[in-house]
């Protein structure tokens, strides 16, 4: 006998009060990247993105406990989406092919989620301004080595291992978060900054990662 299977029930639309919170939290992330951008992390105050929105203070630490959170906003929510696409991998796919199909699919949509929040060339500028400013280049490396633990451990579940007593979990993670990192500094130091230029530059160069990993480039 077949068990008919029930649609998915879908989300509930966000009600006014939501929309108008989700309005001003990316309000608050555009004014602060431009300013940060235009005049310097270090040199643009919370007081001045308030203003610039027209909320208080207190509203901006409503969304962000610091200036440092909203730089990065746009990065934490990339990353979110591409844990989920990794969590929804085939269980049979290797650990890099998991990795590798979970970016680029996540890419398919995350593209529409940053420009629903700022324009492409903010995220470029923002990208370069992290790589220039030593405070922050800091926290970005900090960011990726938890996010890297992260990644390890859901690998090592769908591997079945202990990451703690098998390396391999985190050298391949290593090894696919140093393409992610050279992708992400090719695309911001090359002319074309569209998202479409990072995910063809994501694609190609983890095509190549297996053969970087070979024992002889010469054969």
């Amino acid at each position: 006998m077949t068990v008919p299977v029930s649609a998915p029930v879908p989300a509930p639309a966000p009600g006014l009060r939501e929309r108008k919170k989700q309005r001003t939290r990316d309000a608050l992330i555009r004014v602060a990247l431009e300013l940060f951008t235009r005049h310097g992390y270090e040199a643009t105050t919370v007081d001045e993105i308030v203003d610039a929105v027209e909320v208080s203070q207190r509203t901006f630490f409503r969304y962000f406990s610091s200036k440092e959170e909203a730089v990065f906003a746009v990065q934490q929510m990339t990353e979110e989406r591409f844990v989920h696409a990794l969590g929804q991998r085939p269980p049979d796919e290797a650990p890099i092919d998991a990795m590798r199909n979970a970016v680029l699919s996540a890419w398919d949509t995350i593209g529409e989620a940053i420009e629903e929040v700022i324009p492409v060339d903010l995220h470029l500028r923002t990208y370069r301004m992290i790589e220039s400013t030593p405070a922050l280049l800091a926290v970005h490396l900090r960011r990726s080595t938890e996010m890297e633990e992260t990644i390890a451990r859901i690998i090592a579940a769908r591997e079945g291992l202990d990451v703690d007593e098998d390396p391999r979990p985190r050298i391949a993670v290593a090894a696919f978060s140093g393409v992610m990192r050279v992708t992400g500094q090719m695309w911001g130091r090359g002319t074309d900054g569209s998202l479409e230029a990072i995910r063809a530059l994501t694609e190609q160069y983890l095509d190549q990662l297996g053969p970087a990993l070979a024992p002889r480039w010469r054969d």
